[in-house]
């Protein structure tokens, strides 16, 4: 079987948790004996055309100078339509229709997100095969309802890309529901498979003593780190978080926040400094995930307070490295933590009640301790990739039978 999977950002590009979805699904479905070929934007310094892991990737560039970024996705597209085209003609060949051949010689397209759904469902139109689409976050979701003709726009897209696949994918529950609402996908057609981590790479050597130098870089020793990692949009609460903070630091005078993560933050910066706590925030900015992993083993608490959330990859990291967890009950979120089990969950949008998570975890550290145990087991039973990849190729395999089925009346 060949994959076609279109995303607009895959690893170095990296602009949300769609580029480290795409990366690591691909690279497990390679495992599994998939041939996957990603065809996303190009990145300087990034090769045009590379394989790695199994996984072919091939970048492009988007045609002429774009006016705004609804133009620019245009003309991404447009010359994403372009590469697939030529690897899906020289696939197919001479040969008998696709609809005759067997799983282990068909095609599929596999979209991500409405950003890719143009070339998607061109390239599905030309060729007549499958389209499979996943959808990571709406644009419903992400600004609690549609409100502006931009939002119209892209609410219409996701929208048009749902109604084209053959079957949707989302990563929880709670996105079923909420693609089922506001894309008016039927229930049958949405297939919920969880986002993944890579356990493996929190494997590593940290003696102690290096540790303490590297912590040293975000904290005093006596300090106690709660740490968010992040988008620094309104929808991840980070602005929450700061609000909490005097609250915490009534109780524990030597908390300290460290904030990780690129994008505008000014009015994080301002919000901490018109609260009087601005020295005990630390902004980061960007970091590089070999420091990202090594935070992850000094912190004391990782918190993530979204007021929306898909799922909650970044908590699925924290409890990966074994950090004891403290999110929203937001979306995805609660279907990632087990409150009390493996993590503690408060309500979305009270900082408050933040606090009281954040404090409750640093005042029990043994329970915390066992929460944290609890977390990791949790991710190694049910969020490796691996188990991943063999539930999307089933969602594959379902598709390929049923087009084979319908084929000459839908070609």
């Amino acid at each position: 079987m060949r994959v076609l999977m279109l995303s607009w950002e895959y690893p170095p590009k990296i602009v949300g948790g769609i580029a480290r979805h795409v990366e690591e699904l691909s690279w497990a479905l390679a495992d599994l004996g998939v041939e996957v070929h990603v065809v996303t934007c190009d990145f300087p310094g990034a090769p045009y055309e590379e394989v790695v892991h199994g996984v072919h990737i091939h970048r492009v560039t988007p045609y002429s100078p774009a006016d705004n970024f609804i133009h620019w996705v245009q003309q991404l597209n447009a010359s994403m339509r372009h590469r697939a085209e030529e690897l899906i003609r020289e696939w197919i060949g001479d040969g008998p229709p696709l609809y005759e051949r067997p799983f282990e010689e068909g095609v599929l397209l596999h979209a991500h997100d409405w950003l890719a759904h143009f070339s998607a469902a061109s390239l599905k139109h030309l060729f007549k095969i499958p389209l499979i689409s996943t959808i990571h976050a709406t644009e419903f979701g992400r600004n609690n309802g549609i409100h502006t003709d931009g939002q119209r726009y892209i609410n219409s897209v996701e929208w048009q890309l749902v109604y084209e696949s053959w079957r949707v994918i989302v990563c929880s529950w709670f996105m079923k529901g909420e693609v089922e609402y506001a894309l008016q996908a039927p229930w049958d057609k949405i297939d919920v498979i969880p986002n993944g981590v890579r356990t493996d790479k929190f494997d590593f050597d940290f003696p102690p003593d290096e540790a303490a130098q590297f912590r040293s870089r975000y904290a005093a020793p006596w300090e106690k780190i709660i740490f968010f990692v992040g988008r620094m949009v309104r929808e991840k609460g980070a602005h929450i978080l700061v609000e909490a903070l005097p609250r915490i630091r009534a109780q524990y005078p030597y908390a300290k926040l460290v904030i990780a993560g690129g994008g505008h933050r000014q009015h994080l910066v301002d919000l901490a400094q018109h609260l009087g706590i601005s020295q005990n925030v630390y902004f980061t900015g960007f970091v590089s995930d070999e420091d990202l992993l090594r935070l992850y083993r000094v912190i004391d608490v990782a918190c993530f307070p979204s007021l929306y959330e898909p799922f909650g990859i970044v908590a699925l990291e924290a409890m990966a490295a074994g950090v004891p967890v403290v999110v929203s009950d937001a979306g995805g979120l609660r279907e990632v933590v087990e409150h009390d089990v493996s993590g503690t969950i408060t309500w979305a949008g009270n900082p408050e009640s933040l606090a009281w998570g954040v404090v409750r975890v640093l005042a029990n550290p043994d329970h915390a301790r066992w929460m944290a145990e609890n977390a990791k087991r949790r991710v190694h039973e049910l969020f490796t990739w691996p188990r991943i990849a063999h539930q999307t190729r089933g969602v594959y395999e379902r598709v390929w039978n049923e087009y084979r089925r319908v084929g000459p009346a839908w070609t």
